[in-house]
């Protein structure tokens, strides 16, 4: 029994990334699919992507029958989990699915954004963090990104600002400024990467660190076992009989 619903299959878990052009991005994703892989042996996971890497998304659905998990690989809410997901699965009738939360907000999320930080060198001397996500004009998206700002700062016990690459203030530049404004040493301002894989936002926003700066979250243990998390929490939204095509879960 999976969330008080028989089911006599086993969804299979798609992990949706966006796509990048940094040629990084790819095998990073693998290596987080596959992390995920080993985690749960016996479950079927399978990656596709919204645009520039393949498989695409819907290459990987045209490949698979019964029911599925999307689970986004991306880090808030945004057009591409609202929209673009969902549309994915009403285009693909042969498939009953649900798509998951987001990644984040999530305290794994802060975990592994912790260890990548001290990775980097991060250490009692660091007196602020500025964390870098892609940005996105929907608020909800911002509002997510700040949740796990909060939790970071929650557990560093140092202040942590959001900033962004495009579409939202403010750049890491601009929170750089404004923390050393307000007294913060510039040399002990770390900037956080809060994108799943390397890629143009991520080189970008790490370029304008004025001390450390962290790798993307990439295949760390604690994102496999979000990942897996979302899985689980969506696999219970399932509709119970093949009439529905999808739901959104979280």
């Amino acid at each position: 029994m999976l969330g008080g619903m028989r089911m006599t299959q086993r969804p299979t878990l798609v992990a949706v990334a966006h796509g990048s052009r940094d040629p990084r991005a790819l095998p990073a994703v693998r290596a987080l699919v596959e992390r995920v892989r080993g985690a749960r042996p016996g479950l079927e996971v399978r990656l596709g992507h919204v645009e520039l890497d393949e498989p695409l998304l819907d290459d990987t659905l045209a490949a698979v029958r019964g029911p599925v998990v999307l689970v986004p690989l991306l880090l808030g809410r945004g057009y591409h989990v609202k929209h673009d997901l969902p549309a994915a699965l009403a285009a693909a009738p042969w498939v009953t699915g649900v798509v998951a939360a987001p990644l984040g907000p999530h305290r794994l999320l802060a975990e592994a954004l912790h260890d990548r930080l001290r990775a980097a060198g991060w250490s009692r001397a660091g007196q602020a963090v500025v964390m870098a996500a892609a940005g996105s004009r929907d608020p909800e998206s911002a509002a997510d990104t700040a949740r796990t700002a909060a939790l970071l700062a929650e557990r560093l016990g140092v202040p942590v600002v959001p900033a962004y690459a495009s579409a939202a203030a403010p750049s890491v530049p601009e929170a750089v400024a404004a923390l050393a404004g307000r007294g913060v040493a510039r040399d002990r301002i770390a900037v956080a990467s809060y994108f799943t894989a390397p890629g143009r936002f991520a080189t970008h926003t790490a370029a304008a660190a004025p001390w450390i700066a962290a790798a993307p979250l990439g295949a760390h243990p604690a994102m496999a076992r979000l990942v897996l998390h979302r899985y689980d929490e969506a696999t219970a939204a399932l509709p119970r009989t093949g009439s529905r095509r999808f739901a959104h879960a979280g």
